[in-house]
């Protein structure tokens, strides 16, 4: 197990073959198993094959390839709509459109889709997160006719890896490991030195004419401006789908 983790890369190009909705299936069923708040399982996966609606998600992820090029595009929801329903039909009285609870099923939708991500990885099949769905909710809410107090938190595709890309870097584990309190005296600049050499991300920093990493990352690639545009646009998505914060 260890081995495999080691050695996992994320895939963006995957082989023109299906995944069967049996084998898919039987991966959610032991994803489901996560753990999850009171055992409410408050979420849920909108599994997208048909090219139109990939057509229709693809610029909402900024036009990345793998959404169209996938055979399957996931998006996990936190879903408080289906529990507020059995409630109500059920004669209880749901109280879930608040920040709680919006920040409880996103938990549970992210715990799902890591399980799901590592048992399909362990299949023999690719995975790919893409950050891009908190930057356009709305849209995804659209075409994917999500309905109130159900809200996209991540998307994966999934496929048969058609690539065997260079692992990415990673932190040395005294960097985000803390023992008992958090240290706050940490030589930030020694952790990150090893990341800073090398040559990808040195190529990385000539490329974009910059002096530093921490420069590609705050003037070209999550600047300030668009932070606080997309973080507008989220609330608001969030608030639309019922959530009242």
């Amino acid at each position: 197990m260890a081995d495999f983790f080691e050695s996992r890369r994320s895939i963006r190009r995957y082989e023109n073959r299906d995944v069967s909705e049996q084998l898919l299936n039987h991966l959610l069923g032991k994803a489901f198993r996560a753990s999850n708040t009171g055992n409410m399982q408050v979420y849920s996966v909108v599994v997208t094959r048909s090219a139109e609606k990939k057509e229709a998600l693809s610029p909402l992820h900024f036009n990345q390839p793998m959404i169209k090029q996938a055979p399957v595009v996931l998006t996990f929801c936190a879903d408080f709509h289906r529990f507020s329903q059995w409630c109500e039909l059920s004669d209880a009285n749901p109280g879930y459109d608040n920040f709680l609870s919006f920040y409880t099923a996103s938990v549970d939708a992210m715990l799902v889709a890591q399980n799901f991500a590592a048992l399909a990885e362990q299949a023999g099949l690719g995975i790919y997160f893409l950050g891009t769905t908190n930057y356009n909710a709305q849209g995804i809410i659209d075409v994917l006719g999500l309905p109130e107090l159900v809200f996209p938190v991540t998307t994966i595709t999934l496929g048969y890896p058609a690539e065997t890309p260079d692992q990415t870097d990673r932190l040395p584990l005294e960097a985000v490991v803390h023992n008992e309190v958090y240290n706050r005296g940490q030589d930030v600049k020694r952790l990150y030195a090893e990341k800073e050499s090398l040559s990808e991300n040195q190529a990385f920093v000539r490329d974009n004419n910059k002096t530093s990493l921490a420069q590609v990352f705050t003037d070209i690639r999550y600047t300030k401006e668009n932070n606080e545009l997309f973080s507008k646009s989220l609330l608001e998505a969030i608030r639309k789908q019922g959530y009242k914060f």
